[in-house]
C-alpha cells in the first residue's frame, strides 16, 4: 500500500510532512495551498528541514452558457487548472498539472450567483489538491 510503514517507519507520510510548499498568489492558489497543508502534515507540525519544496500556479476560467435549463436559470461551467512542481535540494523532480471541472447555477441574482462561482472555486480546487497529493505520494513511494 501506499501509504504503509517501510522498516519501522511510514516512508511516504514522513516525506509528504517535510514538503514545504510555496505561498500562493491567487485565492484558487490559497485553496489549494491550505488543503495540502492540512492533508500532508499532521496537526500542528511545521514544514520539515525544507528537503522538499513545492510550487503552484493556479488558473481557473469560468466559460459561458452550457446551458439554458429554465429561462431565469443559466449553467455555467468553470474549469480549474494547476500546475505544480517539486523540488529536491533545489532541483526540480516533479512537475504536472493537475485540472477539474464543474458547472453552477446562474440565477440572475448577484450575491447566489457570487456564493454559486465561490462554491464551484472550492470544489473544484478540493478535487485538485487531493490529485496532486496522490501524485505527489506516488512519486514519493517510488523515490
Amino acid at each position: 500500500p501506499l501509504y504503509a510503514e517501510q522498516n519501522g517507519s511510514a516512508h511516504v507520510v514522513d516525506a509528504l510532512a517535510r514538503i514545504e510548499i510555496a505561498e500562493a498568489e491567487t485565492r484558487l492558489g490559497q485553496i489549494v495551498r491550505n488543503d495540502l497543508i492540512s492533508a500532508m502534515r499532521p496537526a500542528g507540525a511545521e514544514a520539515g528541514d525544507g528537503e522538499y519544496r513545492l510550487t503552484l500556479k493556479a488558473d481557473n476560467k469560468t466559460q459561458g452558457i452550457i446551458a439554458n435549463t429554465q429561462p431565469a436559470v443559466t449553467r455555467r461551467s468553470m474549469l480549474v487548472t494547476v500546475e505544480f512542481e517539486l523540488f529536491k535540494g533545489g532541483k526540480s523532480v516533479l512537475t504536472g498539472t493537475a485540472s477539474s471541472r464543474t458547472s453552477f447555477d446562474v440565477i440572475r441574482e448577484p450575491f447566489a450567483d457570487m456564493q454559486a462561482e465561490k462554491n464551484a472555486l472550492e470544489r473544484v480546487a478540493h478535487e485538485v489538491s487531493g490529485d496532486i497529493k496522490l501524485r505527489l505520494a506516488a512519486y514519493l513511494a517510488r523515490s
